[in-house]
Formats: C-alpha cells, structure tokens, sequence
C-alpha cells in the first residue's frame, strides 16, 4: 500500500476480525483462525494494510475473549499457536499485518493467578495482584458491605464477595472479570513478557482494550453522586476514583517503554499500540494519552457517536483532525464488536435529531429502523471518512452494509450486558452474528466448513437471520452498485487521491446541510438531509472541480446536485 508517513500505520487502513464470527474452517459453528486464513482473499480485495484480531487467547468466553484465562496461547475453539504463526505468514505474503488486542484491565476469574488468589490468604502476594478489599461494617453482619460504592460498566455492583468470608474483589466489568491492580510488580512485569511473547512472533501492534478503568485511586473512595437522569450503563464511567486516572499513565507509560527498547534491538520493527477509550465531550484529554511516552494512537469516537446533523458531524470532524496538532495522526471508526452497526444506527428514526447523540455506545435507542436509509447514510459516512488523513479502521461486515441483528431470541443471547442488566439492555450480539459468504443456508450462508461426516454445518454460535443471504460476499462481489464495490472503490480513491494529499484537511462551508472537507485538490462533500441540495459551482472550492467518485448511485445524479444522504468527492 502507498503510504505518506516514516510510519506504516499512521495512514493504514486496518481490517477488524472478531474471530469468532468470521469464518468456521472446521466445522464446529464458532469462526477460527483456519476461518480467517481461507478468507484472506476477501480481505485483501478490499485493499487494507492490517488486520485487527479481537482476542483470541485461551478464555471460557464468559465475555468472548475478553475474560482472557492465558495470554500466551490460543484457544482452543479458534487453533494453536501453530494456526497463528500459519495466519501470520499467509497474512504477510497477502502484505497485510497482524495486530492483536490486549486486555490489561482484567483477567478472567479462571486465570491461574485468580485462582490461586482465591486459595491464598487475605494480604498474600497472590491477592495484591488484585484489587482484595475487606468490607465495610454492616451491622452484625460478619461479611460486612462491599468496600465502596462503586458500579460495573456492564450493570450491577464492582465488588463481589469471596465466598464466605469479609473479602471482596473488585470487577469493573463483570463477575467473571477481575481487575489488575497494575502498581504490583508481577501485573508489570507480565504485560511486558506478553508485549514481547507476541512481537517475537511478528505481531507488529496492539489494540489495547478498555484504557479508561486502568489505575485507581489508591484509597478507593465511594463515588460521587451522579447527575440525575445518567444511564444505567454510564455510572461506571463518571466515577472520578476509577476512570482516567493519573495512576494508568503510569502503565502506559511502561508498555510503551517496552515497545520502544524492543524496537531498538530489533532495528526496522515499527511497532504500534492504539488505545480504546470514549474521550468524547472531553476537550484536551486526548492529548494526555496520546504521546511519545504513551500510545502511539488512540481511536476518535466522536464521529462514530454523532448523529446524522451537520453541526455534531463537524464538531466531530473538528474535534478529531485536532489530533494533528498534538502530532498524532487520527484514527477512525464507524462500527466495531461493541456498537450496533451504522446501518441500523442511521436508520433510526431518532438519527437526524440532535438530541439523539450519546457518548456511550451501550446505550442504544430502540426507534424504528429504516434500513434503506442507514444505508444509504452509512454509504455517504464512509465516504466521507475515506478522505480524511490518519488511518481507518473498518469492522468485518460494514464492507456488505450489514444491518444490526435486533431479534436475536434471549435464550441465544451470549453477551454479559444482556444478562448483568437483566435484559434491560440488548447488548452486543447483533453485530456479532457470523457473516453470511454465501446463499447456502446448510452452510450457514458459507460461515462454516462441513466437517467429514456431516451432511451439512452445525447451527453457527449466534443464530443468523433467514434474510442473511442477500447480503452474501458471492451475492455482492459482481454488483457494481454494492456497497462492497464501494468499499473497493473508495479504498483504491483513498490511494490515488486522498494520501497523496499530505495530512492537511479541514472543513469548507458550503452552506445548510452539507457538511465539506477540503484536503489539498480534493473537496468532498455530504448532503446530510433527505433532499436534494443544489451545489454552487462558483464556489471557490467547486469551481475547477470534477466530480470524481459518488456514494449514491449515478443514477440519482444530475449535474451540480448531490443526492439525499450521499456523497461526493470533487478533484480539481
């Protein structure tokens, strides 16, 4: 791929794989990394510079990889260490990296580390790799209270007792995911070892999981009251104790010093990690984290967040391509495993209303959908996005237009926000449900191998819907009007017209309801109403421009008109 920067991954576009519902190479129901191998073709048709893997460590799933039981190995359902370095290898002669995510935050309680704190007494080395509090004082009860007050991210209370005893310890996510107290020199000193464990066999970078929570105020206070009306699911995140805390700067700190004495004895490596954490509506706080003694990038949310109105889309531009003056390029995003997909997103009712907009992606409104429109709308967002400087990051299925999967039966559900709300809250199944390759439903739309024997696939771990088939990649892979061509096309555009414009990029007013990005010689607009708007081609901007790649099918266009909810890029 062409790239404008010393670094590989400041322009890259990176490919999200959420392993368990990519592809099924054995025919088990549940996506493996023989899945991922046999449809790297696809992957690389896009055009992308990385692949992004989700966790595919030893786990018992109680949060798909996230509740991570070894972080040396691979589990079992997805191969082995052997399947890794395979995936590796054909990923490199495709030209594509890999990148893994870490989880530093929590283990799972199955850890061995855990388990061994449960079978250690109060005040042992193994519990001080943990967060083991005593109770408060209740009365006469022996057990006493929870040490604070504090919430799960995912619903419910932080704190869970150890059996019968006055000891509790500290969950910020789930039961099921005991938090690391990073200022233990074990917790220190194993996150480097697995830094390099997987740079040793040629990862060249990390997603890093769930910033945000890691480091806390060493007392532990009780949080603050919250603001009336805050979410369920966003407690967790306005508590002051627990949350962005100086105390995790201090870890990044460390796992960026380990990347950089890594890379100095192993010249040409150019290594990478990127943080995940919702800083939007919080002016500065990028910066703090984002740095030459921290990450070298951290995902903009901002966009993905934004409701589809012109004055939250440029706030959210504006506040994104800030990054450039901190000296980091900015990453973007529009869908990944944790928020319901774009298409569902903007074809809500409720998203061309500015009051919509939430800076907790759980928290997702139940209107009405109308596919055609997300679509048509998610069409024009990628668009505009592909021009922007930095890198891209893409979740599997966007590329098909895939839609949120809203009627997944609750007996089928899996994902702990489902179960710790106590179904209050939908979750993050829907856009989870494995991708549809082919028509064949015996195949589960192509998702799974048939194994020996079989006379068709298993059931895949997610049910897919009947209608899964008309977004199939053979179904799309020879329409030119798909939103797969598109991804195709713009990622070939982005090459030829966007990178080599430099990182320079910043917003043109071009009137009510289009929102506009001018990048060197490249003008790209967004008609963000459901009518259409006609462009003055007077315009310093339009002027000597020639529309050159479109979101909406040509024949919506008439000249110096831009469709409803749809995209263009102009080259002068």
């Amino acid at each position: 791929m062409t790239q404008h920067s010393e670094h590989w991954w400041s322009e890259a576009v990176v490919y999200q794989v959420y392993v368990r519902s990519f592809a099924d190479g054995n025919g088990d129901g549940v996506g493996d990394l023989d899945g991922i191998r046999r449809r790297l073709d696809h992957i690389a048709s896009l055009g992308v510079d990385a692949i992004w893997l989700n966790p595919c460590y030893p786990s018992p799933q109680r949060d798909h990889g996230y509740d991570v039981a070894d972080y040396y190995s691979i589990h079992e359902e997805y191969g082995t260490l052997d399947t890794f370095d395979a995936l590796l290898a054909d990923a490199r002669d495709h030209g594509i990296k890999i990148l893994m995510d870490l989880v530093p935050n929590h283990c799972s309680n199955e850890h061995e580390w855990f388990q061994a704190a449960l079978a250690a007494a109060p005040g042992s080395p193994e519990r001080a790799r943990f967060y083991f509090r005593d109770g408060k004082p209740l009365g006469d009860d022996p057990h006493g209270a929870p040490p604070n007050n504090w919430m799960a991210a995912f619903g419910g209370p932080a704190w869970y007792r150890v059996g019968d005893t006055a000891q509790w310890y500290l969950g910020t996510f789930t039961p099921h995911q005991p938090d690391f107290d990073h200022t233990n020199t074990d917790v220190q000193e194993m996150f480097a070892d697995v830094l390099e464990f997987w740079f040793d066999r040629g990862v060249e970078g990390f997603r890093v999981d769930a910033i945000t929570p890691v480091g806390k105020h060493p007392d532990l206070p009780d949080q603050p009251p919250v603001p009336e009306g805050t979410a369920l699911l966003q407690v967790t995140w306005e508590n002051e104790y627990s949350v962005f805390r100086e105390e995790g700067h201090a870890v990044w700190r460390q796992f960026r010093n380990t990347i950089d004495e890594y890379e100095q004895r192993h010249p040409g490596r150019d290594l990478m990690m990127v943080a995940e954490a919702y800083m939007t509506d919080r002016p500065g706080l990028m910066g703090r984290f984002v740095n030459t003694e921290q990450f070298h990038a951290a995902f903009a949310f901002d966009l993905l967040l934004a409701p589809w109105v012109k004055a939250p889309i440029e706030h959210a531009i504006t506040e994104t391509l800030r990054l450039l003056e901190l000296g980091s390029p900015p990453t973007w995003t529009l869908n990944n495993h944790d928020v319901q997909r774009i298409v569902t997103r903007l074809g809500r009712a409720t998203a061309a209303d500015e009051s919509s907009a939430s800076n907790n992606a759980l928290e997702t409104e139940n209107s009405t959908v109308d596919v055609t429109t997300g679509t048509r709308r998610a069409r024009a967002m990628i668009s505009l996005v592909m021009a922007m400087p930095g890198s891209l990051y893409l979740y599997m299925g966007e590329e098909l237009g895939l839609p949120e999967v809203l009627d997944i039966p609750d007996d089928r559900r899996e994902d702990p926000v489902f179960f710790q709300t106590n179904g209050e809250r939908l979750g993050r199944d829907g856009c989870r449900v494995p991708l549809p390759w082919t028509t064949d439903e015996a195949t589960s739309f192509g998702f799974s191998a048939v194994a020996d024997g079989q006379a068709e696939a298993p059931e895949p771990w997610l049910p897919q819907p009947s209608w899964w088939g008309q977004f199939a990649v053979t179904e799309l892979d020879s329409d030119d009007d798909s939103t797969l061509a598109l991804y195709r096309e713009l990622l070939a555009a982005r090459r030829e017209h966007a990178l080599p414009q430099g990182t320079a990029a910043h917003l043109v007013d071009l009137g009510p309801g289009l929102v506009a990005v001018r990048r060197g010689d490249l003008v790209v607009v967004t008609n963000v109403t459901d009518a259409p708007i006609a462009l003055d081609m007077t315009d310093d901007h339009l002027e000597i421009a020639t529309p050159m790649f479109a979101s909406a099918p040509a024949e919506m266009h008439t000249p110096g008109v831009i469709p409803p909810d749809s995209t263009i890029w102009f080259v002068s």
